[in-house]
């Protein structure tokens, strides 16, 4: 009796087994190739990045903006600030690099504000190797360790979305 119990258990559980694992896959997300990325993916190409010590090697969160930064300039620092600390202990893999269009020297009080943050001075030169829908300044764009253009995201972008994108990007790579 009770190995006729055992046999009908087995049974159901061969049967039941892959129900269980669609439903661990779809409700985690885990499914292959999925295609959930909320940043737009660009074709791979190098990134006109200046060769700096502090970037090499890492994942760059990359931005162009006048040196008189407006308040949407100002937004995109915080946000790019606050979806690096979202990273936790993977933190230090990612950069944040402000690319300055014009000769306008930023405000000491927002220099203070976005300590941390790689200025370069020439970012208009470097501005034409990234694709945008009308001006670099609309987007943030993300750079891989190899220096490559891989993403960017939109100008108000939503921070819990683009932690996510970054998450996955960081969880499955095994370099920066």
């Amino acid at each position: 009796m009770a190995r006729g119990r055992a046999k009908l258990a087995l049974l159901a559980a061969f049967f039941l087994l892959p129900i269980g694992a669609s439903w661990i896959i779809w409700w985690f997300d885990l499914a292959p190739g999925a295609a959930g990325n909320y940043g737009t993916l660009l074709s791979p190409r190098p990134a006109a990045l200046p060769p700096l010590a502090a970037l090499k090697g890492k994942w760059v969160l990359v931005q162009f903006d006048g040196g008189a930064c407006d308040t949407a300039c100002e937004r995109k620092h915080y946000f790019m600030r606050q979806v690096r600390r979202a990273q936790g202990k993977d933190m230090t893999r990612l950069e944040r690099l402000w690319l300055v269009t014009d000769t306008v020297q930023p405000a000491p009080a927002l220099l203070v504000a976005i300590e941390g943050t790689t200025i370069v001075f020439r970012g208009a030169a470097l501005a034409a190797s990234f694709p945008a829908e009308r001006s670099t300044a609309e987007h943030i764009y993300l750079v891989d360790p190899l220096g490559n253009l891989m993403m960017r995201f939109p100008r108000d972008p939503d921070p819990a979305r683009v932690i996510k994108d970054l998450q996955r990007l960081l969880k499955v790579s095994g370099f920066g």
